[in-house]
C-alpha cells in the first residue's frame, strides 16, 4: 500500500483530520491586493497572475530526431484587475496620468488568505503601470454592478510563502 494511504487512513481511524486540513486547497475568492503601500479592495477577479520562457528551436545538421531548445527570456502577461465601480477613482486617475505620458510605477502584491483571513502565499509584482482602463458597460435593463477592469504591465512577479 502506497505509505501516503496508509498515513491518511492511520490519521482518519484516529477521528483527526488535521492531516486532510494541511493539504487541502486555498480558496481563490479569498485574497487581497495592495499596490504602492496601499490595500486596495473590491476586486472580484485578478487574471494573468502566469509566466512563460520562450524558447529558441535549433535543429542540428544530422540529428533528425529531435529539435534543440534553448530558453531565451521570460515573459508576463499583463495583470488585469476586476472590481465593482466606486467613487475612489484612482485607478482611473493612475492611467489618465499614464496616457499623458506621466508613467508612474508602482509594485504590488496579491495576498491569498486563508479561511481565517491570515495570508499564506503572496505574489509580488515589480514596477507595474496602467496600460489599458475599461469602464462599466450600461444596461437600463439589467441590476449588475458597474464593473471596471485596469490591467497593468509590470516587470516580472515573484511568489512568496
Amino acid at each position: 500500500m502506497n505509505p501516503l494511504f496508509t498515513k491518511l487512513n492511520d490519521a482518519l481511524k484516529k477521528g483527526s483530520n488535521r492531516s486532510l486540513k494541511e493539504h487541502d486547497p486555498y480558496k481563490s475568492y479569498n485574497f487581497k491586493v495592495e499596490i504602492g503601500g496601499v490595500i486596495e479592495g473590491g476586486f472580484t477577479e485578478i487574471t494573468g497572475l502566469s509566466s512563460e520562457i520562450k524558447l529558441e528551436s535549433y535543429e542540428e545538421g544530422g540529428v533528425n530526431g529531435f529539435v534543440h531548445q534553448f530558453p531565451k527570456n521570460t515573459t508576463y502577461p499583463n495583470l488585469v484587475f476586476t472590481r465593482g465601480l466606486v467613487s475612489n477613482d484612482l485607478f482611473f486617475t493612475w492611467y489618465k496620468a499614464t496616457s499623458k505620458g506621466i508613467i508612474e510605477q508602482k509594485n504590488g502584491t496579491i495576498l491569498l488568505l486563508n479561511s481565517q483571513r491570515i495570508p499564506v502565499l503572496s505574489w509580488t509584482f515589480k514596477n507595474a503601470y496602467p496600460v489599458k482602463w475599461e469602464g462599466p458597460t450600461f444596461n437600463a435593463s439589467s441590476d449588475e454592478i458597474a464593473i471596471e477592469r485596469i490591467e497593468l504591465v509590470h516587470q516580472g512577479i515573484t511568489k512568496e510563502r
